[in-house]
């Protein structure tokens, strides 16, 4: 079947998968050390990264190095203010070193009250940045509201600041068919409703398609996260498919999805945490993934289960947002260190746990349906 048809159902996760990890044979990050957590300022937290690539994905060099985009804010008594005062920020990785740039966009530029995760491409010296916009521009309280948008702009010449960005695009919009046009949640981390994260992805046939994180406006309720699916039309404007995965009933949030191919497979990855998936379902933070020979046929769940890796043991917060290389490194940011807090070993809180600056890479190694750490 041509990828451009599309009629599968979305591959549903489920508990009986995530049961299948009980039998504990997965791998885990090693743990990070103290020499492993360089902060970028201590005025700035970072997380939530992904560079500036040509269409498959690959980081585009730039200044004998890379350009990277990340969220920033600043380094707040409590880390999790963060992400009410979240901008895209931009670096120069070099010979393995992060330097901060600045924030990419001008100051109330953006549709939101701030920007949250998204993905970049260059073609033809031409830069797209897609990106989420939360909330709405000029608001006092934060809201919730999620919108898909992408911008262009041309690679600075000299200096360190883009030049003049073009006026914000909604790419993709939610209008509760598939995915859920409200994402309040109650405002909880964990919670919260999504329409966020795109990434593109170009397929063997050369149609493009937008991911995204998503919660089903099918099948509600407090665990109803799904994988969106929008796909680029003659016209230049996305149009909405039913989603790549279904985790309702299972998980919250799927975060940042995005595609990479490897060995003439598609290999799908995402992100998420302990804490968002339904209660009884013991999984833990980590980058999970599926399978494919291509966007249009059946997807696997990676492993039998779906689980890549995850965090430490002893640290199962230590890092989250992983991002894929189509040289399989994997990129992520240092989030809270330690065993947790609690009888029941929660999220450790305050500034003595974050790590909030760019974790060290780590490398996969992929075998069909098998995946873990190289």
């Amino acid at each position: 079947m041509p990828e451009t048809e599309l009629a599968l159902s979305p591959l549903p996760w489920t508990a009986g998968d995530l049961a299948r990890l009980e039998a504990g044979a997965f791998d885990r990050a090693p743990r990070l050390e103290g020499a492993d957590v360089r902060r970028i300022s201590r005025d700035l937290d970072v997380w939530d990264a992904w560079p500036l690539a040509d269409i498959d994905g690959t980081p585009r060099r730039w200044r004998s190095g890379e350009l990277w985009f990340a969220l920033a804010a600043p380094a707040f008594a409590d880390p999790e203010m963060r992400h009410a005062h979240a901008r895209i920020h931009h670096f120069h990785r070099k010979d393995g070193r992060f330097r901060h740039l600045g924030a990419t966009f001008p100051d109330g530029f953006t549709p939101g009250s701030r920007e949250w995760s998204g993905s970049a491409t260059i073609e033809d010296g031409v830069a797209t940045l897609r990106f989420t916009a939360a909330g709405q521009r000029g608001e006092r309280d934060p809201s919730f509201r999620q919108r898909l948008f992408a911008s262009r702009a041309r690679l600075p010449e000299s200096g360190e600041a883009f030049g003049d960005w073009s006026e914000p695009e909604e790419i993709v919009a939610p209008a509760d068919l598939h995915y859920m046009t409200r994402h309040e949640g109650g405002g909880r981390a964990g919670a919260i409703k999504a329409f966020r994260d795109p990434s593109l992805f170009r397929a063997a046939d050369g149609t493009r398609y937008v991911l995204f994180t998503a919660s089903s406006a099918v099948r509600r309720g407090a665990h109803n996260g799904v994988i969106g699916l929008a796909r680029q039309e003659s016209d230049g404007m996305f149009a909405k498919l039913p989603p790549l995965v279904d985790a309702a009933g299972v998980n919250n949030e799927l975060e940042r999805p995005h595609i990479v191919s490897h060995g003439g497979l598609c290999y799908l990855f995402w992100s998420t945490q302990a804490g968002v998936f339904a209660p009884g379902i013991a999984a833990p933070t980590g980058l999970y993934g599926a399978v494919s020979t291509g966007i249009g046929a059946p997807w696997r769940l990676l492993n039998g289960h779906g689980l890549v890796f995850a965090n430490p043991e002893d640290a199962p917060w230590q890092a989250y947002s992983w991002w894929v290389l189509p040289d399989l490194q994997v990129a992520s940011f240092v989030d809270y260190r330690g065993p947790g807090e609690g009888p029941k070993r929660g999220k450790p809180r305050g500034r003595a746990h974050f790590g909030g600056t760019f974790a060290p890479f780590l490398q996969l190694r992929l075998d069909g349906a098998r995946a873990g750490l190289g």
